[in-house]
């Protein structure tokens, strides 16, 4: 006798359970670290800095500057990686948890055929997102902007090799508020 597969992923879809490791961070706190780290770094490279002298000996004032500049372009960039990560685990969390519920939303429903289909491996970019798009028609815009700003930490995440075509610059303010609307 063949055994219907559907009554397979369902059995084990009911028998899985995630545990969450409750270490994903809330955006309130990347923006504290982000600020506590750009004070930092400005007082680093300040008069107020009493090790000025030996770490930048033979500097001029416009090289400090420069080094600066670019380390707090840094610190924007690993922030504005961190609240993407932030936002993809809300999805992920989100995700799952609609997977494993009975609710009989139209996303709800959506999500546990992906789930049955792909677990915990299903993408954010071809699965999760599109879902949201499809049953939301009011958040058609935020996902879209959502999905460039991640093409952004793709390039981030990957080394930033290639220069890449994302429609428009991403900084961490832009991130950051975007964050803001979706969470």
């Amino acid at each position: 006798m063949v055994k219907d597969r559907r009554t397979i992923s369902v059995r084990s879809h009911k028998r899985l359970r995630f545990r969450f490791s409750g270490e994903h961070l809330a955006l309130g706190d990347i923006g504290r670290h982000h600020r506590d780290i750009e004070m930092a770094i400005r007082r680093y490279f300040s008069l107020a800095n009493a090790h000025l002298d030996v770490r930048f000996s033979g500097y001029t004032p416009d090289e400090v500057e420069q080094e600066m500049v670019e380390i707090l372009d840094e610190n924007e960039r690993n922030s504005s990686m961190n609240i993407l990560a932030a936002l993809e685990a809300a999805f992920r969390i989100d995700f799952i948890q609609r997977s494993q519920r009975r609710k009989r939303d139209g996303l709800s429903r959506i999500f546990r055929r992906v789930y049955m289909e792909k677990g915990t491996r299903a993408s954010l970019e071809d699965d999760i997102l599109p879902g949201w798009k499809q049953e939301c028609s009011d958040l058609r815009s935020v996902v879209s902007d959502l999905i460039g700003a991640f093409r952004y930490r793709h390039w981030l995440a990957h080394g930033r090799y290639w220069t890449p075509r994302l429609g428009r610059r991403y900084d961490y303010q832009e991130v950051y508020a975007l964050a803001g609307t979706i969470f």
